[in-house]
């Protein structure tokens, strides 16, 4: 497919203004809960606590598209008596997606391939489906008339950007780099990059209402039976890594958080735009410097520099949730919840405390 050029950057500029492409639809129509809503990437990490916060909302019928083949049998016993239906979909097959999204009157996009490997085939097994799949559950979101898609995208479609002023704090105006990446063969970051611009102006082009979430490291008890790559992060700081995450950090946020925010943009009919999701900017030292606190016996690394050189600290940088009445979990207890979770899944071994 081909994005061009002009039109996604002011459809990316509107975004990071928070404007709005299309009327907002009344309070009624976001909250009818007794109506159907599809969550691509259902039975993952962010999926599944976003199909549990739904289900905690209120929200009667959930239709869960998962790629096939993959388990769900976790949404089913952690929520045996929900009305959940599985739809499995690649979302790089339009039908499928169709399928799913058929019925429902709002989309949570959060179906997008994240390896704990390095790609063998960078284009195949990560940018296309990003790009692709966003485009495909957009379509179908307009030809079935939803009437809000919540787009997951990352703070990797913020960072890095080595333009950005280093006196101002990272903010919902900034976008990554994706030259530097592609010449640095920073592959998630393109293809979050492109899968976000390419649903800002589908947007534009086509009136549909789409709000934007970019969450930071998501943290927090695992509910999947796999390990997560986020989560995986604070697994190998504890294993003893050295590495400084360098592009790919502005700070940590309780997954929870973010499956709150993403019902919270659902349901406000005024939002729109890009929402920056993190308890907090600052340097990935500061996060290790914490967990070194919380669990002196594990072998952290401590960083005695910079590990993102430039980057401004920021406590309220989630601004724009935090006035719409997000309150976040504190990053101690996410840290700690996370580890707790890590070693009872065996995915963690557990350390004696020094003596």
């Amino acid at each position: 497919m081909s994005i061009s050029p002009t039109a996604t950057a002011a459809a990316a500029a509107a975004a990071a203004a928070g404007a709005s492409s299309t009327p907002t639809s009344t309070a009624a129509m976001m909250t009818d809960k007794k109506a159907a809503v599809c969550v691509t990437g259902a039975n993952g990490f962010i999926g599944t606590y976003l199909v549990k916060t739904l289900i905690e909302s209120g929200y009667t019928t959930i239709h869960c598209s998962i790629f096939p083949n993959s388990s769900s049998s976790h949404l089913f016993s952690l929520f045996p008596s929900a009305s959940i239906r599985i739809f499995e979909a690649d979302i790089l097959d339009y039908d499928a997606v169709s399928r799913a999204v058929e019925g429902c009157h709002g989309v949570f996009h959060v179906a997008s391939p994240c390896t704990l490997e390095d790609p063998r085939d960078p284009q195949a097994e990560l940018v296309d489906p990003a790009v692709k799949g966003t485009q495909n559950v957009l379509e179908a979101s307009k030809n079935h008339g939803v009437r809000r898609v919540v787009l997951t995208s990352s703070i990797s479609a913020m960072v890095p950007n080595f333009a950005w002023p280093t006196s101002l704090p990272v903010d919902e105006s900034c976008w990554t780099d994706i030259n530097y990446c592609r010449s640095h063969q920073k592959w998630y970051p393109v293809s979050k990059t492109l899968a976000e611009k390419t649903a800002w102006e589908f947007s534009q082009k086509h009136g549909l209402d789409v709000v934007g979430i970019n969450p930071g490291t998501c943290l927090g008890p695992l509910l999947q039976p796999g390990l997560n790559a986020s989560c995986a992060v604070l697994q190998q700081l504890l294993q003893g890594s050295k590495y400084t995450q360098e592009c790919h950090w502005l700070g940590a946020v309780h997954v929870k958080d973010v499956a709150r925010a993403q019902v919270l943009l659902f349901e406000t009919p005024a939002v729109s735009g890009r929402y920056l999701c993190t308890n907090g900017i600052y340097q990935f030292a500061d996060f290790a410097a914490i967990v070194s606190q919380l669990f002196p016996e594990y072998p952290i690394h401590r960083f005695t520099e910079e590990t993102q050189p430039g980057l401004v600290a920021c406590r309220d940088a989630a601004k724009r949730l935090i006035d719409l009445g997000l309150i976040f979990t504190p990053l101690e207890e996410a840290i700690h919840e996370t580890v707790v979770s890590l070693k009872a899944k065996g995915f963690l071994e557990e350390q004696r405390p020094k003596s």
